[in-house]
């Protein structure tokens, strides 16, 4: 036992030495950790620090790996404020940035003015990555683009014609707005009316008795999780009877726990890619994940960030921590093997992501449709 004893202590030792002589390398994650979308953020943030802690205890890894944290509160200009300091502490290589869309665009002169190479990990506002052409941004997860071609395809195919809109008036909302409604229409669909709301609006009695006045099938909402949570609930206690449809802003457990499960039975969202696990590298990324007994799940956008921290990682492996090279290196992506599946950066370093699944909140849980009592039709949309 004395033997084994030393041993031990010698392998523990000699492991901390060459962890400590190990180069250490800063990346930065930046999301909304505080506020009301501060549950995507935090999952964001862990599965970013889950990829860095795995890659620390790897024993062929170059470097030692540090993670930098900022929040963005989901306000664009505390977003342009906290992408600033990142971008001008010259000890941080690269960085896993924004949730939120509004927040995304407003910082991508930042990023390529101090050529700070990001990777977007969860904002599908389609400017973010094709309005410029900035060689320091990237984006993981797929765009608005794609969401909103299938929610609209997947509504009309089920027989649902008559819509109204409810969208905040954001960039995010906005782009929302404008790609339901185009292919809604293209699907044959009506636009009843449509709503733009400030995201820090609370009292929605004027447009909600407008939209019980037109009677819709549907209210699609374009917008994130806590203005969601705010109409959902509201359009309970006035009685309105339609399907709540949602984008990818409300799939986060946060939305059913805001407005309770009975309420939040039958909402639907769409998100790029499948479920976590279902997705090529899924239970491996749930299982490590949860061995770190993080006290908040991934939720629905974790994947993409651990995803965009090992594409930043595996770039410093192979050409050093220089943001120039690293750059470089992010920018020839193609058929790259992560947990979500390839990943390939076009000409605009946008993720091809060919795949939007849709969801429906089943019994106070999001569930992908196919595996649904709805998709059964043991239960009917109501």
């Amino acid at each position: 036992m004395k033997s084994f004893s030393v041993v031990l202590a010698i392998s523990i030792t000699l492991s901390a030495s060459l962890a400590d002589a190990k180069e250490t390398v800063k990346i930065g994650f930046i999301g909304p950790l505080t506020g009301g979308n501060s549950a995507i953020g935090v999952g964001g943030r862990n599965s970013t620090q889950l990829a860095i802690d795995l890659k620390n205890r790897d024993p062929n890894a170059k470097y030692h790996y540090e993670l930098v944290t900022l929040d963005d509160e989901c306000k664009p200009s505390t977003g342009v404020q906290v992408a600033t300091k990142m971008s001008s502490d010259n000890s941080i290589v690269a960085g896993v940035t924004h949730f939120c869309s509004s927040v995304a665009i407003a910082t991508v002169n930042t990023y390529q003015r101090f050529a700070f190479p990001v990777i977007v990990w969860g904002a599908v506002l389609p400017d973010v990555t094709y309005k410029n052409n900035f060689s320091e941004i990237h984006r993981v997860n797929g765009t608005m683009i794609t969401q909103n071609e299938v929610a609209a395809k997947f509504m009309t195919n089920l027989g649902y014609k008559q819509f109204v809109i409810i969208h905040d008036t954001t960039d995010y909302g906005k782009g929302h707005e404008e790609y339901f409604s185009k292919d809604i229409k293209s699907n044959g669909g009506t636009i009843l009316a449509s709503f733009g709301v400030p995201v820090d609006q609370q009292d929605f009695t004027s447009e909600l008795t407008k939209i019980k006045e037109l009677k819709p099938q549907v209210i699609f909402f374009g917008g994130l999780t806590p203005l969601g949570v705010r109409i959902r609930n509201q359009m309970q206690k006035m009685g309105i009877k339609a399907i709540f449809e949602g984008t990818s802003g409300i799939k986060s457990e946060a939305y059913i726990d805001g407005v309770g499960k009975e309420v939040a039975e039958g909402s639907l969202s769409f998100l790029e890619g499948a479920p976590a696990e279902k997705l090529p590298g899924g239970k491996f990324f749930l299982q490590q994940y949860k061995n770190e007994n993080f006290s908040e799940p991934p939720e629905a956008y974790g994947p993409f960030a651990f995803t965009a921290a090992n594409l930043i990682i595996n770039a410093v492996e192979k050409v050093g921590p220089n943001r120039n090279k690293v750059n470089l290196e992010l920018n020839k992506t193609k058929d790259v093997d992560t947990i979500i599946g390839k990943v390939t950066f076009d000409d605009h370093r946008q993720n091809i992501v060919p795949l939007v699944s849709a969801y429906v909140a089943q019994d106070g849980k999001w569930v992908l449709w196919e595996d649904s009592q709805y998709a059964s039709k043991k239960r009917i949309l109501k």
